[in-house]
């Protein structure tokens, strides 16, 4: 069972968002196969490049070629200001939570974990993904993955970036919340808030002020 999870945003920008799509590798293929001859993309798909025309499109592409998105979110809080968690503290709580969260539905198959290899350095990205492969250790795998070789990310990356904008009500949010909505009634998406939000960590001694 193929997982492909990409985020978008980081809490000084008002939101984090880590969303992961369940789609077999050949139908991701197909789909952005699909959606690159319809609007004539080139490079690679990311959801801040494109429309809502074509935003639209794409997520009937997602419902037509049978995939799913669970989606998790967590918002800036104005009183964290100057002492919000680290975003990797965020990065990995949204990650554990949504992994966690396609476990159920993996009873009868192991998941197969793809995570977007863009967001930190190799080593810290390393070790995030060890984190992720012990919780599947029973039946599973993980393994970070450049974005530009998977079909599957970019179509993560899409849907997170949706999510990412209605969370931040940028302009576009009311319009993306019109294109999403029949999706989330039906099932092709499930969003959640994160539910354990990371502590801020305590400032270096060396670096801490004193009065």
């Amino acid at each position: 069972m193929p997982i492909y999870i990409d985020e978008s945003g980081s809490l000084p920008a008002g939101a984090m968002i880590m969303a992961g799509v369940e789609i077999e590798a050949d139908a991701a293929d197909r789909l952005l196969a699909r959606f690159r001859a319809v609007v004539g993309l080139r490079g690679e798909l990311k959801g801040s490049r494109i429309g809502l025309v074509e935003r639209a499109f794409f997520f009937e592409l997602l419902d037509r070629f049978d995939a799913r998105a669970k989606v998790c979110i967590i918002r800036a809080d104005p009183q964290d200001a100057g002492r919000r968690p680290e975003d990797l503290d965020v990065y990995a709580a949204l990650l554990t939570q949504l992994v966690d969260e396609w476990r159920p539905d993996a009873e009868e198959d192991c998941l197969q974990v793809f995570i977007d290899a863009g967001r930190y350095d190799t080593l810290v990205l390393e070790s995030v993904r060890h984190d992720i492969a012990n919780r599947l250790a029973r039946c599973g795998s993980a393994q970070m993955i450049d974005s530009r070789r998977s079909a599957g990310v970019q179509i993560a990356d899409v849907v997170a970036n949706s999510f990412y904008n209605i969370a931040i009500r940028s302009g576009r949010s009311a319009r993306i919340e019109t294109i999403v909505e029949p999706f989330l009634a039906g099932g092709v998406l499930q969003t959640s808030d994160l539910r354990h939000r990371p502590a801020p960590r305590a400032p270096h001694p060396v670096t801490a002020r004193h009065d």
